[in-house]
């Protein structure tokens, strides 16, 4: 699985105003692309919900070079209820740093010039106090595992991950498919994992024809799938092929035929008024204050 790359993070936002703002005015992300969907994705990439949704991507450049975020809001849910599965996403930029200072967003030095902040809806970030990189400054993803050694076969065997760094006293695993890729972090914590209903998931991309051969393999080795080889149309761009796994703790991870994702993935001139375009029509914040009701939670 030498073609591999890190693709993206999803998380799910409740309040799609406040989460923009952090990462455009915040950790100083562009508006990759954002697209509009009237019925649930059939690889649940919004969650398990049926409604209407939205998917908008977000990162410090094109998706062809930089690992990004991707927010999915589910109109109508006001918020998810965060597990202990998703330890955060360190970011290398002074300017982050900067800008949550100018915002008075709360900061909390961890480490010498390493810095956690919360994303709203409670995801946490780490940046770190330096010169932004021209490569991309997402370093890596932290993710909760009950049993580490475990976790690394599953990853570095199964999947083809090298293993970049490993501490046994800390109980924690630096893996990655490249030298200059996001990279994942396993991280033990001794316990059983939750996912809450935020429950994120990992995506890579892969040539097209290794996802049989993944589907295939985690049958073999009685590993779970999540959603078999399917395609995902999106309306006016590529269709792309999926293939869905949960690792050993229940962490989902996407693995996507590379090259029509490339086409899919292209930057998107008006995606910033897209989004904005999309967050001034939802009246949804204002049909629940008016009657007096609160949004679902998730």
């Amino acid at each position: 699985m030498a073609s591999c790359r890190a693709l993206h993070f999803v998380f799910k936002v409740g309040n799609r105003p406040r989460a923009a703002s952090f990462y455009r005015d915040l950790l100083g992300m562009r508006i990759l692309r954002h697209e509009e969907f009237e019925e649930g994705c059939k690889a649940t990439c919004n969650g398990p919900y049926d409604g209407k949704w939205s998917k908008t991507m977000v990162g410090y450049g094109p998706e062809d070079e930089h690992f990004v975020a991707e927010l999915t809001y589910n109109y109508g849910v006001g918020e998810y209820r965060l597990g202990n599965d998703f330890l955060g996403m360190t970011v290398v930029s002074s300017q982050a740093v900067s800008n949550a200072r100018k915002l008075e967003w709360p900061l909390k030095e961890v480490a010498k010039g390493v810095f956690e902040t919360e994303a709203p809806g409670g995801y946490k970030f780490y940046l770190e106090d330096k010169e932004q990189p021209k490569k991309d400054p997402v370093l890596k993803v932290s993710l909760a595992v009950s049993n580490l050694q475990k976790s690394i076969n599953y990853w570095s065997s199964l999947l083809g991950m090298k293993v970049y760094e490993r501490d046994e006293e800390k109980q924690k695993a630096l893996l990655g498919y490249a030298d200059n890729q996001c990279k994942l972090e396993l991280r033990g914590i001794g316990e059983m994992v939750d996912h809450g209903t935020a429950s994120g998931r990992i995506a890579f991309s892969c040539s097209k024809e290794e996802l049989p051969d993944i589907e295939a393999l985690m049958k073999k080795e009685n590993q779970k799938i999540l959603t078999p080889l399917v395609s995902l149309d999106t309306p006016g761009k590529a269709t792309v092929q999926v293939v869905i796994l949960a690792d050993p703790d229940g962490h989902e991870i996407c693995f996507v035929g590379d090259q029509a994702f490339r086409e899919l993935s292209q930057v998107d001139p008006s995606g910033n008024k897209l989004l904005d375009d999309a967050m001034a029509a939802d009246k949804s914040e204002e049909w629940f204050a008016k009657h007096k009701l609160q949004k679902a939670s998730a």
